[in-house]
């Protein structure tokens, strides 16, 4: 006998259990299905233990540094393995929490590959048993996996994905990271402070590619001022794998094509969204290079399912999944909730120095026929980076000229991810250039930079 619900929840990733969590709440009997951990890619693998990784390497990276603090440490040294056990504990811990909220929550968790079999109907498959579910209501929150090369599939030995990355049998001494979006550029950066020799390669004429111009300009002089190698315009052509190492074949921006030796290498070449095996094409469910194709309130053309998140389409964003899963819901409900707007979804990269972003850049800003005003404003200038010790950086915002609305924000250097929310905020309230200049700015804090950025835009910055 099928069990029956008014949402079911495919997938339980950072979409999918904010979704179910937001389901019980307006009182829909809800289930979740998983087929591996609660929490998704995200938490487990992904966005959670990749910044515990990271914070493991910036916590080095000081201890190397004590003397520019006036502090002595000697004989510092890392190890891996311990870095990683910190980072699963960090994982473990959170997948234990969504394990409670899904109690707390009184929410049906159904563990197993689920199937769309019918409308309204969804097979759970574990160990060769199966069960069917039913429900007014399905959101597909599957997610996407890490994209491989075509000629050089990762093996998880010599050639990794993010997952191989994360829980590395052996630290990298020579590594090439191929691809320069967030997750190459945040492993680019984990392990050269670890102490590996990396290099980047990028297809593309500049790395983070999504980013400000000014911005990509910035990370890549200070990624080589790291001791990185980075190479942009440039593609990987071939991959051989030997027992010591990787022998490679890079075609460079001037044509010509150079030979190298790593010992590993990761490939961060983008996402697969996982709609295979699902049900989809039996339902009819309309899809553009394998992402579903959803409406505001992330309604498919199927009547009564819903899809949020990696599946979807771009950007693809853990918080960008999570909200869509509270619009899906809240669409169910009766609730008539707000359309996601892309460009109030702010992006976050964790290497160093971060990046962080919203909205239009100065390009794009351009390229939509805006007249801009755009003011940058440096970490020079503030004090609390230089007590820092951490003055490398900038803060641009773009502006319409016209009528001084707030069309984006491109940061980089200490703690911008922290931020940028500041900029998130104020594109939601559709604030403009006046509301910022009369918003008071705390003293002595990193925030104050976003306040001399607006005024740079207008020519009224007053620390430099």
């Amino acid at each position: 006998m099928s069990e029956t619900y008014d949402l079911i929840v495919l997938g339980s990733g950072p979409g999918g259990y904010v979704a179910a969590i937001r389901a019980a709440q307006l009182g829909l009997k809800t289930a979740i299905v998983e087929r591996e951990n609660l929490g998704g890619i995200c938490l487990n693998w992904g966005c959670i233990p990749t910044k515990a990784l990271l914070r493991s390497a910036e916590i080095y990276h000081y201890m190397q540094h004590a003397k520019d603090y006036g502090l002595a440490a000697e004989k510092i040294s890392a190890d891996i393995d311990a870095v990683v056990k910190r980072s699963r504990g960090v994982a473990k811990q959170l997948n234990q929490g969504v394990t409670h909220l899904m109690k707390k929550n009184k929410i049906a968790v159904h563990m197993g590959d689920g199937k769309l079999t019918g409308k309204g109907k969804l097979t759970v498959t574990k160990d060769g048993k199966s069960e069917e579910l039913t429900a007014k209501n399905i959101i597909v929150a599957t997610g996407a996996r890490a994209r491989d090369l075509p000629f050089a599939k990762a093996d998880g030995k010599r050639i990794w994905t993010y997952r191989h990355a994360m829980v590395p049998a052996e630290m990298p001494t020579k590594l090439l990271v191929i691809g320069s979006g967030a997750i190459g550029i945040e492993f680019a950066s984990f392990y050269n402070d670890m102490g590996a020799e990396v290099t980047v390669v990028e297809m593309l004429d500049r790395i983070v590619p999504v980013e400000d111009a000014d911005v990509s300009a910035f990370l890549e002089k200070a990624l080589k001022k790291q001791g990185m190698t980075i190479m942009t315009g440039a593609g990987v052509e071939k991959i051989e794998t030997n027992a010591s190492g990787v022998k490679t074949s890079i075609k460079g921006k001037d044509g010509k094509v150079v030979t190298g030796d790593y010992s590993h290498v990761i490939v961060a070449i983008g996402i697969v969204p996982n709609t295979e095996e699902i049900g989809l094409e039996a339902l009819g469910v309309k899809t553009e290079r394998g992402h579903i194709v959803t409406d505001g309130t992330c309604k498919t053309n199927v009547d009564g399912l819903y899809a949020i998140g990696d599946v979807t389409a771009p950007p693809w964003l853990a918080h960008k999944a999570s909200h869509e899963g509270v619009i899906a819901v809240e669409a169910i409900a009766g609730k008539h909730p707000h359309a996601m707007d892309p460009l109030n979804i702010p992006g976050c990269t964790y290497c160093h120095p971060q990046i962080a972003s919203v909205g239009l850049t100065e390009a794009k800003a351009k390229e939509a026929g805006y007249e801009v005003k755009a003011g940058t404003f440096p970490f020079i200038g503030n004090g609390k980076a230089i007590a820092l010790g951490e003055a490398e950086g900038f803060i641009k915002t773009v502006f319409d000229a016209k009528t001084g609305e707030l069309l984006g924000a491109h940061m980089i250097g200490a703690e911008v991810t922290e931020l940028i929310q500041g900029y998130a905020v104020g594109k939601t309230l559709e604030t403009t250039e006046a509301e910022l200049m009369n918003t008071v700015f705390p003293h002595p804090t990193l925030s104050e930079m976003m306040h001399e950025s607006v005024l740079a835009a207008y020519g009224r910055q007053l620390h430099m």
